[in-house]
């Protein structure tokens, strides 16, 4: 029972919200707002997901939040000056995979700590960002080829929920049944005894900061493409999210580890709890009093509960490590 819960007790801690919520607002179960509920979902999975890929070969990724309002914003701007929505989606990626590759260059070839060189580079797209727009936001009605991307529903299921399951399904395939994958993973766990097995793991590090790169420009052009505007700064809200997702995610499924379905059931819960919270009348603060209880948690079980875990050592989440 004790392993039960160690893998299984958030996910049903997450379960039991829904429900809790379900009962107590007549509105939360209506399929208007359970879209609302899966759209948001898409765009802080998505995010998250990427981050989640950095983490796994023991790197963080502070950049993915700025880094996609940059690419939004090079997105917005071809789209609002006429360009074709092709190029212009092709631009957004471009931005996106070229900074995270710019990550990774700078730990890997540089040396730079992976906390430091994110940093730098979420400034430099902050002002990048603002160079571009002058602080004035892209608005306009926009071709129905782009702003199709993130709106309508195929299936039944929204456009949104599409994205997000495939490129979970992908990153799920890739780190877990891919012999790529398990050198991501054991460049994370102990990148010393990887590289002494020959997995070269610079080149691991390098391609997960990479691909969280380019999780972050598709997060962008889906929000460009959902509110039919651009304009810096437009990806911060999910930046503290996505950070407790891939958290809470290492409390579920693969206890000390980020794994890419722990990061899924995490974010849907956050946003759960951020939807139901907002149904019942909470002030606003509240979220982020929550978000920072979730986040200090999640450590904290990774630290106590889940401690002999390789991952956790190995980022020194624990006191006095």
């Amino acid at each position: 029972m004790t392993g039960f819960l160690t893998r299984y007790g958030a996910a049903l801690a997450g379960i039991a919200l829904f429900c809790g919520f379900a009962l107590a607002s007549p509105v939360f179960l209506t399929a208007g707002n359970m879209a609302v509920v899966f759209k948001e979902t898409a765009f802080l999975g998505i995010l998250a997901i990427g981050f989640t890929l950095a983490l796994v070969t023991a790197e963080i990724d502070l950049s993915v939040a700025e880094v996609a309002s940059l690419a939004a914003v090079v997105t917005g701007a071809l789209v609002h000056g006429g360009h074709a929505p092709w190029i212009a989606i092709c631009a957004g990626l471009a931005v996106g995979t070229a900074c995270g590759a710019a990550n990774g260059i700078a730990v890997t070839v540089l040396r730079v700590p992976s906390l430091i060189a994110t940093l730098g580079t979420a400034a430099i797209a902050k002002g990048l960002g603002f160079m571009l727009t002058q602080g004035v936001a892209f608005v306009g009605r926009w071709p129905a080829s782009f702003t199709g991307l993130a709106r309508g529903s195929w299936l039944g299921l929204p456009n949104l929920v599409w994205w997000l399951g495939g490129v979970g399904l992908a990153a799920w395939v890739l780190v877990k049944w891919t012999r790529l994958g398990a050198h991501l993973v054991a460049t994370g766990e102990a990148d010393e005894a990887a590289r002494l097995a020959g997995i070269r793991t610079l080149s691991m590090k390098r391609l997960a900061l990479t691909l969280a790169g380019a999780c972050a420009g598709l997060t962008a052009v889906l929000l460009a493409s959902s509110l039919s505007s651009a304009a810096p700064g437009m990806a911060n809200d999910h930046f503290l999210y996505a950070i407790a997702a891939v958290l809470l995610g290492m409390c579920m499924f693969e206890p000390g580890r980020p794994n890419i379905p722990g990061t899924l059931f995490a974010a849907l819960t956050l946003k759960v709890l951020g939807n139901g919270l907002v149904l019942l009348g909470a002030e606003y603060y509240w979220q982020d009093i929550v978000l920072g209880a979730i986040i200090l948690g999640s450590v904290a079980l990774s630290a106590a509960g889940m401690g002999r875990a390789p991952f956790v050592k190995k980022l020194n989440f624990r006191a006095g490590t």
